[in-house]
């Protein structure tokens, strides 16, 4: 079944168009992303801490925006009363005594490279607060129930990776694709860098991949302009530059703001790297088809080339706001709209990463902001919703996979009822600090806001059972 069309929650898909000497689309305004990238960081000061051996090169998070229901779907309790067991079957995978849902039968085949955390836990049940603690690892800055994003917020991992890790090859250090988490005038937090400063806010792309006219226009150069006239130009920019130094033209040691951009998109146009990424119809037609024709398949296609391309972390958004906010029609929605492509998708993206080499150096998390209610229909109070689940935060399920994980494993256990942890319960920030150390990042590094305050990047532990034999 092919997702529906995703927009935002205006039902309008935004474009910009930019300028960096070339005509461009993109989410997040390229020249705007270049020109923050290069102003200089005074606001903010990271004290650098010593890093464990990465695991991993990139992470690839994928995002299930709404609460996936895991008692429909990794953590089932067939044996649960009616009411709470739920109209589906679970099936046996890859690993003997493993069973997942019956509508994920792609993935069941796929268990022995995926290790799920069964007992993830918060006390935050509003999307908004949810989202912003499971795409940072913390609790939201001043939320007492859904609160939009604000630069008090904290950093998602691209833009924290970003201030600790500063790039100047052009290639961004994340990228969120296809849809930005938006509810008409209300953006949901930890989408953004956050106290970080908009300079190291990710990438947004907003269009689907899988559209005809799927094109990142921006990194292509216009037609007749090629290669080797953007170097001459380059070249003509540099000895320009030099002669005005050597001139006296420029008083201050500190290099213009406006050279520091141009470099910038001339290492990220001259590289070819993401530009190229970007050209799905570049892909072998049978791995574009094994992927899906769907949003949900071509993300997921378009974020391995990217993450082929350097880009450390990339966000897949499976959704737009609520998709998977199942209050009714939690059985039909799920069956027939949300489970089979992201099925299909995940289960030929852990295929794909490990046919070509990379999922040893990819780690692949999957996730939502929570589960949802054990109970069916009751707490709802809508006579229509009956077949619903609400929102469920004391405990739900994570996958993950690459990266040094040790597949074919689950981590913790729910009660009966998958209701609570029936053992060692762990957090967003513990989920953040396996990402983070993942990644070769002390989970303690220490970041410095916009008033030189020290804000620990982390404080959860690694997860240290998906690592170990």
């Amino acid at each position: 079944m092919t997702p529906e069309n995703q927009r935002h929650g205006s039902g309008i898909l935004r474009r910009e168009f930019l300028q960096v000497g070339f005509s461009g689309l993109l989410g997040l305004s390229l020249p705007e992303l270049l020109s923050r990238q290069a102003r200089a960081a005074a606001s903010l000061k990271v004290a650098p801490r010593a890093s464990s051996r990465p695991r991993a090169k990139s992470v690839i998070l994928v995002f299930l925006t709404g609460g996936l229901s895991h008692i429909d779907s990794l953590d089932m309790k067939p044996d649960a009363p009616d009411g709470i067991r739920g109209e589906f079957q679970p099936i046996e995978t890859a690993v003997p005594g493993v069973r997942i849902c019956e509508h994920l039968p792609r993935l069941a085949e796929q268990t022995g490279k995926l290790a799920i955390v069964r007992t993830i836990s918060h006390s935050q049940t509003n999307h908004l607060n949810g989202t912003h603690q499971v795409l940072t690892g913390h609790s939201q800055p001043g939320a007492f129930f859904d609160k939009i994003a604000s630069r008090d917020d904290y950093p998602c991992y691209a833009s924290a990776v970003d201030a600790i890790r500063p790039r100047s090859d052009g290639v961004p250090s994340g990228v969120m694709l296809p849809t930005y988490l938006m509810e008409g005038p209300l953006t949901w937090p930890g989408q953004h860098a956050g106290f970080l400063g908009p300079k190291h806010d990710p990438w947004q792309i907003k269009q689907d991949p899988n559209s005809r006219d799927f094109r990142v226009e921006s990194l292509a150069l216009p037609a007749g302009f090629g290669v080797e006239r953007l170097q001459r130009r380059r070249e003509l920019f540099d000895e320009i530059a030099t002669q005005r130094d050597r001139l006296g033209a420029s008083s201050s040691s500190t290099k213009d703001p406006l050279d520091a951009q141009r470099d910038l998109a001339y290492s990220l146009i001259l590289s070819g790297r993401v530009a190229r990424a970007f050209e799905l119809d570049r892909e072998d037609p049978r791995m574009r088809d094994r992927y899906g024709r769907h949003m949900y398949g071509q993300s997921l296609l378009l974020a391995r080339r990217l993450v082929q391309a350097g880009v450390p972390l990339v966000q897949v958004n499976m959704g737009r706001v609520q998709t998977w906010d199942t209050h009714s029609g939690n059985f039909k929605s799920l069956k027939d709209r949300l489970l089979p492509p992201t099925d299909r998708g995940v289960a030929t993206l852990l295929e794909d990463l490990a046919t070509t080499g990379l999922l040893d150096e990819t780690l692949v998390v999957i996730a939502g902001e929570f589960g949802r209610t054990p109970r069916i229909g009751k707490s709802t109070g809508n006579a229509n919703a009956q077949d619903g689940r609400d929102h469920w935060a004391k405990v739900f399920s994570v996958a993950l996979a690459g990266g040094g994980v040790r597949g074919g494993q689950v981590i913790g256990q729910s009660d009966k009822m998958g209701a609570y942890p029936a053992s060692q319960a762990y957090t967003p920030a513990d989920l953040a600090a396996t990402i983070y150390q993942s990644l070769g990042i002390d989970p303690a590094t220490e970041l410095r806001d916009r008033l030189d305050r020290p804000i620990r990047l982390c404080e959860g532990e690694s997860i240290a059972r998906l690592f170990t034999a």
